[in-house]
């Protein structure tokens, strides 16, 4: 069984590794939030599906306790051999419904979010239910070391638990260079859903800042207004930046690829992340970013290799930052642009990501009697 708090999650960031399991001789059933264009594409990937409500940034108890008790039906009907789990409530509540039946939960932490951004009571009960939700998990992924430290140091999963996952893994024959060169120059791109947590205030001040002595620049905002985190921005804030001019706002599209390859550079002020899918996109398509000095982008971004660091939470710094990204030579800028798709390449490739998962399913037991792949 594979769970997200969206079944969008599991098509774009989960389906190689669905498609990969399905290879191997697995039944696989989809549990998320009803999605019918989604669950189309999870039948084509050859999953099955089952809906689960979940209220994906919502604090009342009597949701979660359906949401739990949900899961725990689930498992105990259809006695999966394994949980896999992303998103805080799939990963904490799964893992502990799973334990009920001993059936092995391997929960992966892709990012620690608002509730460890925001250290307050929050982050406190998350410790706790994380700490209990992991205990018998086998397997306990994360995608960069400063998160799997906390959660080690934090006595939140034991060290033989806790393993690395370079992301959720990237077709790299899908997301490809371009081979016309440096698109337009000045060119901005920003991937996120439109929540605070993600410096989209940062890119708008920055973007500000920087069209006053640029005023050429072009700024583009490309996510999701109305997303489920307690960050959120609201639509009318979004529509008064577009109409003072410092930015674009484009609606989320199902193939990025096109919007990345117009990009002079991507940009991802985050305040923090597990391992930045849209760096890595970005990266597969040779185009150098700029992102903030924070676990999950400086894992992917070398400052002045693969793009520009420069600190969170600060709209001066990131708007120097696209200053240097104006200045920098054709030249320099090619040569930033084949050092990002060769990390991609090297590093954060779908079949490693599919190999590390298969090694943890087959220490915890489990057999695949038509995997192909071998162990990393």
């Amino acid at each position: 069984m594979v769970c997200a708090n969206q079944a969008w999650n599991l098509v774009n960031f989960r389906a190689e590794l669905i498609s990969a399991l399905v290879a191997a001789g697995c039944r696989v059933i989809a549990v998320a939030p009803v999605d019918p264009a989604m669950q189309t594409r999870l039948a084509e990937l050859g999953a099955e599906f089952e809906p689960l409500l979940i209220d994906a940034k919502g604090l009342a108890p009597h949701r979660d306790l359906a949401t739990f008790l949900r899961m725990r039906e689930l498992i105990k009907r259809l006695r999966p051999d394994v949980w896999l789990s992303w998103t805080i409530k799939p990963n904490i509540y799964g893992s502990l419904a799973a334990s009920n039946f001993s059936v092995a939960a391997i929960p992966n932490v892709s990012g620690l979010g608002t509730a460890f951004i925001r250290r307050n009571l929050l982050t406190w009960a998350v410790k706790l239910l994380c700490r209990a939700g992991f205990r018998k998990a086998p397997v306990v992924f994360f995608q960069n070391h400063e998160d799997r430290d906390e959660f080690i140091n934090g006595s939140l999963v034991t060290r033989s638990q806790a393993r690395l996952l370079p992301g959720s893994g990237i077709d790299t024959r899908h997301f490809i260079p371009s081979n016309g060169g440096r698109p337009r120059r000045r060119r901005f791109l920003m991937l996120s859903r439109v929540v605070a947590d993600k410096g989209v205030r940062e890119f708008v001040d920055a973007a500000r800042q920087t069209r006053l002595v640029w005023p050429d620049a072009e700024f583009i905002l490309m996510g999701e207004i109305g997303a489920p985190n307690r960050t959120a921005i609201a639509r009318a804030e979004v529509e008064g930046w577009v109409r003072e001019g410092v930015i674009q706002h484009l609606q989320p599209v199902g193939d990025v690829r096109p919007h990345i390859a117009a990009a002079d550079f991507i940009v991802l002020p985050s305040y923090r992340e597990g391992l930045s899918r849209v760096l890595v996109e970005a990266g597969a398509m040779g185009r150098p970013a700029i992102a903030t000095d924070v676990p999950g982008c400086r894992d992917i971004i070398t400052d002045g290799v693969t793009g520009f660091l420069c600190p969170p939470r600060d709209a001066g710094a990131l708007a120097a930052a696209f200053a240097r990204a104006m200045q920098t030579s054709d030249s320099t800028w090619a040569s930033m642009a084949q050092a990002a798709r060769d990390r991609v390449e090297s590093e954060y490739s779908a079949e490693r990501v599919i190999a590390l998962y298969l090694n943890a399913m087959r220490d915890a037991g489990i057999q695949f009697p038509k995997a192909r792949i071998d162990r990393v």
